[in-house]
C-alpha cells in the first residue's frame, strides 16, 4: 500500500510532543463531549425519515430543491445542467457533507432540512471528523447518459439494507447488504471512501468509513497493535463486502476489548482525525525548516576567504583559502559519498556558492571565478541570514514573474512529460522503487552547477565535446531547479505512449546506491502503471527526456482526460496548494487607494457582480485588478481566479463555444471557451468567490462576445439557464462568479461600450493616486528634490488636462508612471518625460503643437 502519511524519527518525536499538549488540553473533554457526538442522533433520525422517498423521489427532488431555495445558497450541479430527474439518498447526505462547505452554510442547510422533512432530533452543533466528499465528486450516480438504468435504484437498495442490518445485523440481513455493496462500490465514481462514508454516516456504531485519514490511521499510523493490523485484509481500491465485514469485526473486536482506550468506530473516526491533523500540521511546518543543509556552514567561510582574496578567486584558491582559515584536517577535506565517491566538502562548499549566487553575494558572470559583489563585501553573514538565503532557494525563471500582476510569490503545480530511459527502460525499477531519475552521473552531484553553461561544460568535458548538450542541460536544469513538489508527471514510452503518471514528493537529490547510471533523482508517488496496456499519446510526443508542459494547457487537459480514474477521490489524497495570504490590509499597502474607497468598490462588486475599472493609462488599474480579486479572496487562489484580454479578433467561440478543428484533423467538434469552463469550474464550489477579469473590455466586439450572457450576467438573474448557439445545453452563470473589467478611457480609437452592457456593469473611476498617503511616503523615501518637482508639475498639469473641454479628468496622468523606482537618477527621470509623458501629450494635444512645447519645457526644466 502506498504510504499515505509518513514521517521521519525525528518527525514523530515532535509530533508526539504536539499530540501530547492538545490531548492533555482536551483529550477527555473532547472524548466525553455530550456535544461531540450530537450530529449521530440526527444523521440517523433523518435517515430513516429519508427512507420514506425511496418509491417518491421527486417529491425528494423538490425538497432539495426548496432547501437551498429557503437558505439562499445555490443549488450544486446534481446532474447534467441541473436538470435533477433523479437523486439518491447518499447524494442527499453529501449535500451537507462536502470538504469545500463553509460551517455557517453547513447548518443553514441542516437547518432548512430539519425543517422541511420535520427531523425531530437537535441540529448538530459540532462536526469535527466527520468524513466529508471531495466536492468535485458529490454524487454517487453518473449523470444522465453516463449511469445504467438501475444506478440509483440500486443506491436506494444499499441505503435500505444497510438501515436494516444495522437494526438487526443477522446474516440473512448481511448478506442483502453486501450483495448492494458489492454492486454500490463497483459503480463509476465509487470506491471505498465514498461508499462506506455513506454508511458511516446514517449507522456510524455499525459501519466504520475506509477514507483516508481512517485508513492511515488503521494501517500505518502506529496507533493501532502490529498484531491486529497484520490480521485485517489489505485494502484494495474498490474493497468487496467480505473484506469490508472482515476490518469490521476485527477493528470493533479489538476497541472492545481492555487493550484499546478507543470503544467504538465513533471515537476512533475523531482520533483518527485529530492525530491526522497535528501530523499534517507537523509536515507543513517541517517544509519550512531547514533540511539537508550541511552546506550552510560553508556560507560565512566562503565569504571570509573570498575577502581575503581581494573579493575574487578561482574555486581551488579559495577553497585553499577556507582549509587555512578554518584549520581544516585531512579527514575533513578528503572525505567522499556515494559510489562515485563525490568529495564531500568541495560539493558543499560549491552548494554553498550557489545560494550565495541566487542571493545576489557572489558574481557568477566570469568562468571559473568567484567574485563577490558589493553586498558580498558588506555583509555580516550570520547563521539566521544564511538559514533566511536557504529557505528562499531558488529563484527560478518559472517563478520569476513581475509584480504588476501580483504573482510574483504564487506558485502553482506544473506538468511535465518523461521518458526513463531509452524505450522506457528504467519505468520497473523506478516505479518499484518510488523514484524519477535522470543520467548524467559522469558529472556528479547537479546542484554544484551554478548554471546551465558550468552544467554544459562539465558534460563536454566528461562525455563528447562535440555535442551541444543544449536540451540535456535545459532540461537537467529543471530537473534540479524548477520542477517542485506536488508537480504531476506523465511517463512516456517512445513517442506514441504513455505508461504512468505521479505526482512529485520530494526536492532533487543524488545518491548512487539507488541507480549508479541515473542517480539524480526526485522522490514520486507513481499514482498509475499502464505499461502492459498503454494509453496513447495524442499524436507524437516530445522528443526530449524531460518537458515542461504547463503551458499547452489543451494538451494538459487531454493527458489529464486519459488518467481519469473510475474510483472515488479521497479529498485528503490530493496534494494541498497553499496560496499566500492575501487581505485589504496588504491590498492598501501596494495600492494607492485609501481605506474608504477600497470598501465602497468591494461592496460594488459584491452587490452589483460586474465591475468595470476605469480611467486613463496609468492609474493602476491592471495592477488593483489582481489584488482587489485575491483580498476578497482572502489568498492568491490561481484556481478561483482567470484573467483575459478582449481585443478585435476575440469572439463568442473564444469566450464561450465554437466550432473548431478536431484533434483527429477530421471535421469539426465543439471547443468550450475560457468563460465557460470558468463558470463551470465555479458551479462545483459554490462556497467560494469566482474572480474572471477582463483587461481592455472595450476593445473587443462585446454584443458579439457576450451574447446571451447579456442577460446571464445580471446579479438578479444568475443561476438562470439559457440555450446555448452552438450545443443542445443549456448554460448559466452561477452567483459567485464576478467579473471585473479594466477599460481605457483615453483611447480614442475605441467605442462607447452599448447602453445594454453598461446597464450590467457598475463603473469606478479610478483616479492618479499622486495623494494617497502611501504616495507621499514613496516620496519621503525617494528622498529626491528632481523626483518631487516632477510630480508637482505633472499634479499642476492634471489640472490643465482636467480643465480641458476635449479631454478632462479620465484623460489625466496616472502614478504608474512613477512607481517601483529604487533609486531616482536624472537618465531614470529624462527616460520617463522624454519617451512616455511627452508622447503622450502629443496625442492628447495633437492639433496644439505650442501647448505640447510649453508642457514638455515645463516637465524638462522640472528634472534640471
Amino acid at each position: 500500500m502506498t504510504k499515505l502519511l509518513a514521517f521521519t524519527t525525528c518527525g514523530e518525536v515532535i509530533i508526539k510532543a504536539i499530540y501530547q499538549q492538545l490531548r492533555l488540553k482536551y483529550p477527555e473533554e473532547t472524548m466525553m463531549n455530550t456535544n461531540q457526538y450530537d450530529w449521530v442522533k440526527f444523521y440517523e433520525a433523518f435517515s430513516h425519515l429519508l427512507l420514506a422517498y425511496k418509491s417518491n423521489r421527486q417529491e425528494l427532488i423538490e425538497k432539495v430543491k426548496r432547501m437551498y431555495s429557503d437558505t439562499s445558497i445555490s443549488l450544486p450541479t446534481l446532474e447534467k445542467d441541473n436538470q435533477i430527474v433523479d437523486i439518491d439518498p447518499f447524494t442527499v447526505f453529501g449535500l451537507f457533507n462536502k470538504s469545500s462547505m463553509k460551517e455557517t452554510n453547513r447548518v443553514k442547510i441542516i437547518s432548512a432540512l430539519a425543517e422541511i422533512f420535520e427531523v425531530q432530533a437537535a441540529v448538530p452543533t459540532s462536526f469535527d471528523s466527520i468524513p466529508v466528499l471531495n466536492n468535485q465528486n458529490a454524487t454517487f450516480y453518473s449523470f444522465v447518459g453516463e449511469r445504467a438504468e438501475r444506478d440509483i435504484d440500486e443506491l436506494w437498495e444499499l441505503f435500505e439494507s444497510a438501515l436494516k442490518y444495522a437494526d438487526n445485523p443477522s446474516a440473512e440481513a448481511r448478506e442483502v447488504l453486501s450483495k448492494y455493496f458489492d454492486l454500490a462500490i463497483n459503480k463509476k465514481g465509487n470506491g471505498n471512501s465514498k461508499i462506506t462514508m455513506g454508511l458511516y454516516w446514517i449507522a456510524p456504531n455499525s459501519f466504520l468509513n475506509l477514507d483516508q485519514r481512517n485508513t492511515w490511521y488503521i494501517y500505518e499510523s502506529g496507533k493501532i497493535p502490529s498484531t491486529v493490523v497484520s490480521s485485517l485484509p489489505a485494502i484494495e481500491a474498490k474493497i468487496l463486502s467480505k473484506k469490508y465485514f472482515d476490518i469490521i469485526e476485527k477493528l470493533r473486536s479489538y476497541l472492545s476489548s481492555s487493550e484499546s482506550r478507543l470503544k467504538d468506530f465513533k471515537e476512533l473516526s475523531f482520533e483518527a482525525w485529530q492525530y491526522s491533523e497535528v501530523v499534517n500540521q507537523e509536515k507543513k511546518s517541517e517544509k519550512t525548516k531547514v533540511s539537508n543543509a550541511a552546506f550552510l556552514k560553508w556560507f560565512k567561510p566562503l565569504i571570509q576567504a573570498l575577502r581575503d582574496l581581494d573579493g575574487s578567486a578561482s574555486p581551488q584558491d579559495t577553497r585553499k583559502k577556507i582549509i587555512e582559515n578554518e584549520k581544516l584536517t585531512e579527514e575533513e577535506i578528503s572525505e567522499t559519498r556515494g559510489k562515485s565517491n563525490v568529495n564531500r566538502f568541495e560539493n558543499e562548499v560549491a552548494f554553498a556558492r550557489n545560494y550565495l549566487v541566487y542571493g545576489g553575494y557572489i558574481d557568477n558572470s566570469t568562468y571559473g571565478k568567484w567574485t563577490l559583489t558589493d553586498d558580498g563585501r558588506k555583509v555580516d553573514m550570520t547563521e539566521s541570514l544564511a538559514s533566511e538565503i536557504f529557505k528562499k532557494g531558488v529563484k527560478t525563471t518559472r517563478d520569476d514573474k513581475g509584480a504588476g500582476l501580483a504573482d510574483e510569490d504564487v506558485d502553482t503545480v506544473h506538468y511535465w512529460i518523461y521518458s526513463p530511459g531509452n524505450g522506457a527502460y528504467k519505468w520497473d525499477d523506478f516505479y518499484r522503487q518510488s523514484v524519477i531519475g535522470l543520467g548524467w552521473h559522469e558529472i556528479g552531484d547537479l546542484t554544484q552547477y551554478a548554471n546551465k553553461d558550468d552544467m554544459k561544460v562539465a558534460l563536454k568535458e566528461k562525455r563528447d565535446p562535440s555535442h551541444s548538450y543544449k536540451n540535456a542541460t535545459h532540461a537537467t536544469w529543471q530537473f534540479v531547479h524548477e520542477m517542485k513538489p506536488g508537480d504531476i508527471v506523465f511517463v512516456k514510452k517512445g513517442m506514441y505512449q504513455l505508461i504512468g503518471r505521479g505526482v512529485v514528493k520530494s526536492d532533487y537529490f543524488f545518491d548512487t546506491s539507488i541507480d549508479s547510471d541515473y542517480p539524480n533523482l526526485r522522490r514520486m508517488d507513481w499514482t498509475d502503471n499502464c505499461l502492459e496496456q498503454p494509453k496513447e499519446h495524442p499524436g507524437q510526443s516530445v522528443m526530449k527526456a524531460l518537458t515542461d508542459i504547463t503551458s499547452y494547457t489543451d494538451y494538459v487537459e487531454k493527458l489529464c482526460a486519459l488518467f481519469e480514474k473510475d474510483e472515488d477521490t479521497d479529498d485528503d489524497k490530493i496534494s494541498e496548494v497553499s496560496y499566500p495570504l492575501y487581505d485589504s490590509d496588504k491590498f492598501l499597502e501596494e495600492v494607492y487607494m485609501d481605506k474608504d474607497s477600497y470598501t465602497t468598490l468591494v461592496g460594488l462588486i459584491r452587490t452589483k457582480k460586474n465591475v468595470i475599472l476605469q480611467g486613463a493609462p496609468g492609474v493602476g488599474k491592471t495592477y488593483a485588478a489582481k489584488r482587489l480579486a485575491y483580498s476578497m479572496m482572502g489568498a492568491k487562489d490561481q484556481e478561483r481566479l482567470m484573467m483575459i484580454q478582449f481585443h478585435q479578433s476575440y469572439s463568442y467561440e473564444d469566450f464561450i463555444e465554437g466550432f473548431r478543428p478536431s484533434s483527429s484533423g477530421q471535421g469539426f467538434e465543439i471547443k468550450k471557451g475560457s468563460f465557460y469552463n470558468f463558470c463551470k469550474k465555479a458551479a462545483d464550489d459554490l462556497e467560494h468567490e469566482y474572480f474572471f477579469i477582463i483587461d481592455e473590455i472595450n476593445r473587443g466586439n462585446l454584443s458579439k462576445i457576450f451574447g446571451e450572457l447579456f442577460m446571464l450576467i445580471e446579479n438578479d438573474k444568475r443561476g438562470n439557464a439559457l440555450q446555448l448557439l452552438y450545443s443542445d445545453e443549456k448554460f448559466s452563470v452561477p452567483k459567485n462568479v464576478y467579473i471585473i473589467g479594466m477599460m481605457n478611457t483615453a483611447d480614442r480609437s475605441l467605442a462607447m461600450l452599448d447602453y445594454a452592457l453598461r446597464r450590467r456593469f457598475a463603473f469606478y473611476e479610478m483616479r492618479p493616486g499622486f495623494e494617497s498617503d502611501r504616495f507621499r511616503a514613496y516620496r519621503m523615501r525617494l528622498s529626491s528634490v528632481k523626483f518631487d518637482n516632477l510630480i508637482n508639475c505633472v499634479e499642476n498639469l492634471n489640472g490643465v488636462i482636467a480643465a480641458d473641454e476635449s479631454l478632462g479628468e479620465s484623460f489625466c496622468i496616472g502614478h504608474s508612471y512613477f512607481c517601483e523606482l529604487n533609486e531616482i537618477t536624472h537618465s531614470v527621470l529624462t527616460n520617463i518625460v522624454e519617451y512616455e509623458l511627452i508622447p503622450l501629450l502629443k496625442e492628447y494635444w495633437f492639433d496644439e503643437p505650442l501647448k505640447i512645447k510649453d508642457w514638455a519645457n515645463n516637465l524638462m526644466s522640472a528634472i534640471k
